[in-house]
């Protein structure tokens, strides 16, 4: 019989090109899915990865077995969560995946919530970016993935992956408090096209919104300092280095130091949603952290 689990492992090589990356993916060390890989070449008697150059590939024999092994693995977990939702209890592991601010204002409140409810449910919780977690749900190393989008930033998900809207989050301009704008109701982007921006990095989702907001000026936001967490663009913002855009879930408390003022045309407001796959549609577990997403959302 085939080691399904090192069959996972083998396919987590196969999506990310290397040992490093599935270990990374998977949670697992890369000595861990090295030893999955050769117990199934001793199971089959063939081998499944070669070496090219500093990393590997699959070998025929190995594309031949992930190409039928996902089906299986799909058709088991669609066969677990059947026998799960006959039982209707909520039980088992759900892996969940989130960006930071989600983590904070929406999955941490949520799964103290879910754990003292369900005496069997268990959550592994991890935080990664948007597209990491698409790729992590639709090659089955997480259950459920929560992600963003911006307006009509367009964020593509696979076939086989469903989406629940959970929440619609607004964002808010960050000032300091004696700055022109603070004593505002709410501005557009006109009258922010000559001041510091505070923003993400240039490859980042809310950096295309960013950009995408001021087409109407003609002119693109005047990038003056870039940090990865809003956390941090607090604390700039409150040291007078410039502006920022921050979304309210998971924001921490402004303080005297900072004022928030809505901004219009267009309003800056990210789509939450939750994905999980297909196969684990019936899954009673999967169910309700869907539920209790969509409740506190």
């Amino acid at each position: 019989m085939i080691d399904l689990a090192a069959l996972a492992g083998l396919r987590a090589v196969a999506e990310h090109g290397s040992v490093g990356a599935a270990a990374e993916a998977t949670g697992f060390t890369p000595s861990a899915v090295s030893q999955q890989v050769k117990r199934l070449e001793r199971q089959l008697g063939v081998p499944l990865l070669e070496r090219v150059g500093r990393g590997v590939m699959l070998t025929g024999q190995g594309r031949h077995l992930v190409d039928g092994g996902t089906q299986v693995l799909a058709d088991l977990e669609e066969l677990e969560a059947g026998i799960r939702h006959r039982s209707g209890v909520v039980a088992g592991e759900v892996r969940l995946v989130a960006f930071s601010t989600a983590m904070r204002g929406l999955v941490a409140p949520v799964a103290r919530e879910l754990l003292d409810k369900y005496a069997d449910l268990r959550l592994a919780l991890q935080e990664r970016e948007p597209w990491d977690t698409v790729d992590m749900v639709a090659g089955g190393h997480c259950d459920v993935g929560i992600v963003h989008r911006w307006g009509g930033v367009a964020f593509a998900v696979p076939e086989h992956v469903v989406t629940t809207r959970v929440a619609e989050d607004v964002a808010d301009l960050i000032v300091p408090h004696d700055h022109p704008l603070a004593q505002r109701r709410s501005v557009t982007p006109h009258d922010l096209v000559d001041v510091d921006w505070i923003a993400t990095p240039e490859n980042t989702i809310c950096r295309q919104w960013l950009h995408r907001m001021f087409d109407g000026t003609g002119r693109p936001p005047r990038i003056a300092h870039v940090s990865m967490e809003f956390e941090s663009h607090l604390a700039l913002v409150a040291s007078g280095l410039g502006v920022a855009l921050v979304p309210r879930l998971g924001r921490a408390p402004l303080g005297p130091d900072l004022a928030a003022v809505a901004v219009r045309d267009p309003e800056p407001v990210r789509i939450v949603d939750a994905l999980h796959r297909r196969t684990m549609t019936d899954s009673p577990a999967v169910a309700a952290v869907l539920e209790a997403l969509r409740s506190t959302g």
